[in-house]
């Protein structure tokens, strides 16, 4: 049986995206959830969080010599002859551990896009197939390795074609938002754009009636979104944003779900589709950039003083609360058990 794969997704940059999948993937793994998460952005600030830059110039000069250090580095044979290996994971602590992005990752989109319409072809599927679930594979291979409960990927902020594959091999999808004009504009092209993707993608499955490898099923389900904002809480926004963080509910349910609908909550803390509503917790993310760990944890030795304290142990609390919530939502009860 394969692990659930999440994807926090949003083609909207700059509403927190990767911030969120490092603090979640975290919290999880504190709360003795065996996590994987994959950096599927080729700008690769996932692995940045994680790791110094000499770690990811060494990381990419094993690449370089043929070793599968990176997430590009396990699938780069597909570009040849080859086919994909497992990927090195990066363990932090025994809990977590990282599938690292690479900045390489792009040149795989001319790939993707070239072996997608062959999908539906009459001739030899094998490749196509193989090619277009070639995330999904390491994440699986990953996630056995590790025997992980659940692989979360960060994806970059587009609708290209390594989005697609990435989604592809998601069960599920949280969206961030931020509340501005701009996140809601790419939140209204995001659900027909997974709707297409579900639908295509289940077209072409069904184009293969006995497959030679496991495929993944592209559920995509939407498992809520999360609001985040730079100064104030939501549940007390200030004027200038209140105006967008009001329209989240009704604009998340006609992107995503396709519904028309006038009886949407009238505001995000009231939304049960709302996951969370989060601060960026500014201050604290240099000192957590220099310590390397995430903000929940940062003492004093890291130059967390005075009131960072308290906003470390707000960020705590928020986070632990949105861990819960996403384990919940995906019905992840206990962590497997490690011989």
């Amino acid at each position: 049986m394969s692990t659930p794969i999440l994807t926090f997704f949003n083609n909207k940059g700059g509403v927190g995206k990767t911030s969120l999948v490092y603090h979640v993937a975290w919290m999880l793994a504190r709360q003795d959830v065996r996590v994987v998460a994959v950096d599927l952005d080729p700008q690769a600030n996932l692995t940045a969080a994680f790791l110094d830059e000499d770690e990811m110039v060494e990381l990419w000069e094993r690449r370089d010599a043929g070793a599968p250090t990176t997430i590009f580095g396990a699938i780069e044979p597909l570009t040849k002859v080859g086919d994909l290996r497992a990927a090195e994971l990066i363990q932090p602590i025994p809990e977590l551990a990282l599938v690292p992005g690479d900045l390489a990752l792009s040149s795989f989109e001319d790939q993707l896009s070239g072996e997608w319409p062959n999908a539906l072809g009459s001739g030899a599927l094998y490749r196509p197939f193989r090619v277009l679930t070639a995330f999904w594979q390491v994440a699986q291979l990953a996630a056995e390795e590790h025997r992980a409960d659940l692989v979360i990927a960060d994806v970059g902020p587009n609708l290209g074609a390594i989005n697609r594959s990435a989604l592809i091999a998601s069960d599920a999808v949280i969206v961030p938002l931020a509340a501005d004009l701009f996140s809601l504009q790419g939140l209204q092209n995001l659900g027909p754009t997974l709707r297409g993707w579900r639908a295509d993608w289940k077209t072409r499955l069904s184009n293969w009636s006995n497959p030679d490898l496991a495929l993944p099923n592209g559920l995509m389900n939407p498992v809520g979104y999360i609001v985040q904002q730079h100064s104030a809480r939501l549940d007390r926004p200030v004027q200038a944003y209140d105006r967008w963080t009001r329209r989240i509910p009704t604009v998340y349910r006609e992107s995503v779900f396709n519904e028309i609908t006038g009886r949407a909550p009238d505001h995000p803390v009231d939304d049960s589709e709302c996951l969370a509503t989060l601060k960026h917790y500014r201050s604290l993310v240099p000192l957590a950039q220099e310590a390397r760990k995430p903000i929940f944890e940062l003492t004093s030795a890291d130059g967390a003083l005075g009131s960072h304290i308290t906003s470390v142990h707000n960020a705590h609390k928020d986070f632990a609360a949105l861990a819960k919530t996403i384990c919940q939502r995906l019905s992840i009860t206990a962590p497997s058990p490690v011989s």
